[in-house]
């Protein structure tokens, strides 16, 4: 077995194994999302192994990132009655999502870090992988910036988000999902389906919206902070 090939069999197993952790013990910590990327650093720094040797080997699972993508249209089918009986209330999370996260990200950036490269990364942090990594050229963003933000925010949002909502005047299952979704895209609705399966359900939908505006409006984003 090659190295490149070791790595790509171990990223799966550590995920299966991080899966069954989570599951037995359900801590925002031991998330799947979390802990595999962890132990894989801690891997790769103890032997000495070079990220693009790691990424030569995982290749595949970045390519099926696309179809990931294209998967998204099923659960938004599934739930088309939940669509058309909250239209306004997802249209509104995620417009009030994508603003915030665009306007926050930038100033931030601009404010603590005074780099274009690391301002247009940041733009896409609050929608999903698969989305931000098909934005990130549009905005001038690079990939790997965008990947490192993406996961960040979306640990942020799912370790936080619980004690943030406590201070929030959402009472509304719809309302709670929408943040979750919106703020931390595929973490944040791990998060809510653990608060319900209504704020789940929203929180997926949300994500999904989010992630295909800015998609949309990523060409315009380009221009306007270039």
């Amino acid at each position: 077995m090659t190295l490149t090939t070791g790595l790509f069999v171990l990223t799966i197993v550590l995920y299966a194994i991080n899966r069954r952790v989570h599951a037995a013990y359900p801590r925002p910590y031991l998330s799947p999302a979390i802990a595999t990327p962890a132990v894989l650093i801690a891997v790769l720094l103890l032997a000495h192994i070079p990220y693009s040797t790691y990424l030569a080997g995982t290749r595949g699972l970045v390519w099926m990132i696309g179809p990931a993508t294209v998967a998204f249209a099923i659960p938004i089918y599934e739930n088309r009655r939940i669509v058309a009986r909250h239209w306004r209330a997802l249209a509104g999370g995620t417009l009030a999502g994508c603003t915030t996260a665009i306007a926050s990200s930038f100033a931030l950036s601009r404010l603590l870090l005074q780099s274009p490269e690391i301002t247009h990364s940041m733009l896409a942090r609050s929608i999903s992988t698969p989305f931000a990594l098909a934005v990130s050229p549009h905005i001038g963003g690079t990939t790997d910036l965008v990947a490192i933000f993406v996961i960040v925010t979306g640990m942020v949002g799912m370790i936080a988000g619980e004690c943030v909502l406590a201070w929030l005047p959402l009472r509304t299952r719809v309302a709670r999902g929408a943040v979750f979704g919106a703020s931390s895209h595929a973490f944040g609705t791990a998060k809510a389906r653990q608060i319900g399966e209504r704020e789940g359900v929203i929180a997926s939908l949300v994500m999904m919206f989010s992630g295909v505006l800015m998609v949309l409006i990523a060409p315009l984003l380009g221009r306007l902070f270039a």
